[in-house]
């Protein structure tokens, strides 16, 4: 626990945790959540400035920005690339990307507020305070997704850039991506491949003329929510982002009527229950796994990934969840004997893309241990989520806190000192404490 909360307190630059040393040295939405869960365990005041900081960036649309620039130089795009300036939602004064990432925002909030209760006294007020003034915004984030990001009605979040899904270059997207033709390259100065030398470990130069297309795209129209989907040329319903709002609007309902705002989050049931309903109806009835579908294809996407099992965080139809715990903890999955713990990779290792060193292509990511676990508990699924639990802090035992694993050797990979991955460790230490 020392080592884990050393590493938060090395990469706090005061009122943000940067994602990583040197790599990511900005704030990053979703990763700011899991690190605010893992700060209440150590501070909540500090938890609270942490979610303070990225909320304060909130577009005027609703949407959470998934990047909240520091003044540190050297990542690649940054604000120049981004040139969110031009919009007329972000607000002054901040420098923010334009797209966003999953929205667990309630589900650390809630956190948040449990352990200032646990705390009592001084602390207990701050937290209480804390959720007030966070209710109405988180609402806003979700009627944003619910809304904006549903132009056709599907009931799926729909992405416009793989960044958003938080699992960037997945095999989920290489259909999307495929599709899309590159008119003019531009000049690339990456940052992250000077840092890690394996090049195996991070996407390919190709791919991020493709990120940049697509960020290009949305900066002509100034990101404006009704025009994107006209010119955009990466279009996903994606089925992952979905089930993480189903339960994080889940939770803001509750906790709104906890703090006395009930008026405030009465929508939030309505929402949840469109995204699970979005959900369930991307299973595949033969396979029993979920999918993303990509609207400009208007078709079903077929890559096997975590984002499979998207019932298991979401819920629902039983027969639907049991069938994909089966699978999940076969031994296509998390059950595979070479595997170094019984953890689900991103990929599965018999699939044909599996890459167990690349990125969202095979590695085993801590962070989405944690995601799994907390579902899986929260929906009554004790056993395994205490597995994961146990299984994911034995990974982390050799207190590297890499931004992934390799799943066959146990290998961290990509940036060491991970700041959410410290985070869900020291969740994990004080649950079992």
């Amino acid at each position: 626990m020392r080592r884990a909360t050393n590493v938060l307190k090395e990469n706090d630059l005061g009122t943000m945790v940067m994602a990583a040393p040197r790599l990511y040295p900005h704030q990053w939405s979703w990763d700011a959540a899991f690190i605010a869960i893992g700060l209440a365990r150590i501070s909540v005041p500090r938890a609270i400035t942490e979610m303070r900081t990225l909320l304060s960036a909130q577009w005027d649309t609703g949407m959470i920005p998934h990047i909240v620039f520091t003044d540190v130089p050297g990542y690649f795009p940054g604000p120049d690339i981004w040139g969110t300036d031009d919009a007329a939602a972000k607000p002054a004064g901040v420098q923010t990307s334009g797209i966003c990432q999953p929205p667990i925002h309630a589900i650390a909030v809630a956190r948040i507020l449990q352990a200032g209760r646990r705390t009592g006294g001084r602390v207990q007020e701050e937290a209480e305070a804390f959720a007030v003034e966070s209710v109405p915004k988180l609402a806003a984030w979700h009627r944003w997704l619910s809304s904006a990001r549903d132009p056709d009605g599907r009931g799926l979040v729909e992405i416009h850039h793989g960044w958003e899904s938080g699992m960037d270059n997945s095999p989920r997207w290489d259909d999307a991506y495929a599709a899309i033709t590159v008119g003019e390259p531009v000049q690339l100065r990456r940052h992250d491949t000077t840092l890690i030398t394996d090049q195996s470990q991070r996407p390919a130069d190709i791919e991020y003329q493709r990120y940049l297309h697509l960020v290009a795209q949305m900066r002509s129209v100034q990101y404006r929510d009704a025009d994107i989907p006209e010119i955009i040329d990466f279009r996903v319903g994606d089925v992952f982002m979905t089930a993480i709002l189903a339960v994080a609007a889940q939770e803001l309902a509750q906790m709104g009527a906890d703090v006395g705002l009930p008026g405030q989050v009465a929508d939030q049931p309505g929402l949840a229950k469109k995204a699970q309903a979005g959900v369930l109806s991307s299973v595949n009835p033969v396979t029993g796994l979920c999918r993303d579908f990509d609207v400009r294809a208007g078709s079903w996407t077929s890559a096997e990934s975590l984002a499979s099992f998207s019932a298991l965080i979401c819920g629902g139809q039983s027969h639907v969840c049991a069938r994909q715990q089966e699978i999940i903890t076969g031994p296509r999955w998390a059950g595979h004997p070479g595997l170094a713990y019984a953890l689900p990779p991103t990929v599965p290792p018999e699939a044909a893309g599996f890459q167990p060193r690349a990125y969202w292509r095979g590695p085993n990511w801590p962070v989405m241990n944690w995601l799994f676990a907390w579902a899986l508990r929260r929906r009554g699924e004790i056993a395994l989520g205490d597995l994961w639990r146990s299984d994911g802090l034995a990974q982390l035992g050799d207190l590297a806190f890499g931004e992934y694993y390799e799943p066959f050797t146990g290998e961290p990979l990509g940036s060491h000192d991970q700041s959410w991955t410290a985070a869900v460790a020291l969740d994990w230490v004080a649950e079992q404490a």
